[in-house]
Order: C-alpha cells, then structure tokens, then sequence
C-alpha cells in the first residue's frame, strides 16, 4: 500500500488529532444545498494554511463514492502521466482505488501509465485526501500526478477521463489539486491569481494554460486544472462557482512573499 508521505508535517499524523484538525477546519453550519460538482479545484498547503479553504471548498459539493484526484508532480519523479493503483493507508483509514475506473481511464490512453514512484512523496493529492473521507464514508480514488506536460496531451488526458466517467455511469468527482502564485508579493500575487481566475470563470483550459505560462503565473496545479476543466466541460460543465480565494500572509503575516490559495466549483 501507498503509505502517508507527508503525515505530522502537512496535517497530523495521529487518527484522533487528524479527525480532530478535519472536524475543526470543516464548516460548522451545514451548508444550505450542495452544489453537484463535476469539478472542484482545491489548494495543497499545510492544514494550518489552506485547509479551511480546502475543508469549504470539498464541503460545497456532494461528494460521490468514487473521487478522481489530479494532483502536480512536485519532485519530478516517475512518469509524466502517473496512475496510482494500489491502496492508500491513511491515518484515518485505508483509501481503496476504484479499479474499474482507473482500467478505462488506462485503455482510452497509452500516455497515462501506472507508476508508483511519482506518487510516494507527493504531497498534493494526499492532503485531500482525510476531507474526502470525512464527506464519504465509501471513498474510493483515482489517483493521477501531473508533469507540465503539452496542451494536447492535457487534451488526451481530458478524453480518457471524460471517457471513462461517461461510459462507467457512476457519479464521480474529479479534484483538481493546486495552488495558485508563489513567493511574490500580496498585490503581485493578487494580479496573477485574478488573470488565472478569469480564465476558468470563463472555462477556457486554453486560455488558462497559456496565461499562465505566458504571464509567469507559479500556479503548481496548472496542468491538473486545466485537465479537470477539459474533462468536466465534456461531461456537460457550465458554471463556474468560487468558493473562496485567499493567501498564506492571511496566517503566517508575512505579506511580502505569499502563496494564493483558491476554491472553486465547476458543475
């Protein structure tokens, strides 16, 4: 099994004090209606940081039995499209993957290959991963790690995901882990964060994709987004929904070198 890789840094490592951090960070009043979410893009910091946000963010949305997380390849290990097919031992319990999705996301693409090592220390999609098994007692997960790969393959990527949630019929929840500009300044950071916002209010993944390149925008999960939007608006997406955006000076107070954090719901 996938063991925890950043337990007791990014969140508490202990069962109990973890169900106690998740309970604290999700909202207290329940929300009025969930939104049926087809996409959600969530941050990946320390709990301390972004995990209000991130708890907000997954509790806007019903959250299905079978989630699909995409998450940025951080170290630069492994394959460029990296599958994750083995359990995931958490704190909180152990995630089972949902083999039958994983298999025709793997038949729709020969680019997307299973590889373990590109998922054994990163980050992004594991932090996710204890707010979804508070919201759904019967998680299973597909778990994706994203290289900065070409706009056509994010296109092919896209495919075998639609592909996959159409021809499975299940109600499934692609989470797109990522957060957005890195170590510049409050109002720096507050000018990039937008221009890459307007981009999926419009839910253009292409214009997205090369704003963010062509701006110098440090968003890590641009290409987990930009695959998520791809794959949600062949599924039907229209709506753009934002749940939150904020930064990290808001909790360490250091206004000069901040990191964006943003929530958003694609339905």
């Amino acid at each position: 099994m996938r063991q925890p890789a950043v337990a007791d840094r990014f969140y508490p490592g202990s069962a109990k004090a973890l169900a106690l951090a998740v309970h604290e960070l999700l909202p207290t009043a329940p929300v009025a209606e969930k939104l049926k979410g087809l996409a959600v893009v969530s941050p990946h910091a320390g709990y301390v940081y972004s995990g209000a946000l991130a708890a907000e963010t997954l509790s806007a949305v019903v959250i299905p039995e079978t989630v699909v997380i995409l998450g940025p390849n951080h170290h630069g290990q492994g394959a460029p499209v990296a599958l994750s097919t083995t359990p995931w031992e958490m704190p909180l319990g152990t995630v089972p993957i949902d083999r039958e999705i994983a298999g025709l996301i793997l038949d729709h693409s020969p680019h997307i290959r299973v590889d373990e090592l590109a998922h054994k220390y990163e980050h992004s999609l594991e932090v996710q991963v204890p707010f979804l098994q508070k919201l759904q007692d019967n998680l299973a997960i597909v778990p994706l790690v994203l290289s900065h790969i070409s706009y056509p393959l994010c296109e092919e990527v896209a495919r075998a995901l639609a592909h996959a949630i159409r021809t499975s019929g299940k109600d499934i929840l692609i989470v797109a882990s990522s957060d957005m500009n890195h170590y510049e300044s409050r109002r720096s950071t507050d000018i990039k964060d937008n221009l890459a916002l307007q981009c999926i209010e419009r839910l253009n993944p292409y214009d997205l994709y090369h704003t963010v390149k062509n701006q110098r925008i440090t968003m890590c999960g641009v290409i987990p987004v930009v695959v998520a939007m791809l794959a949600a608006i062949a599924c039907g997406a229209s709506k753009y929904h934002l749940v939150g955006h904020t930064d990290s000076g808001f909790v360490s107070g250091d206004t000069d070198q901040v990191v964006g954090y943003a929530g958003i719901v694609i339905s």
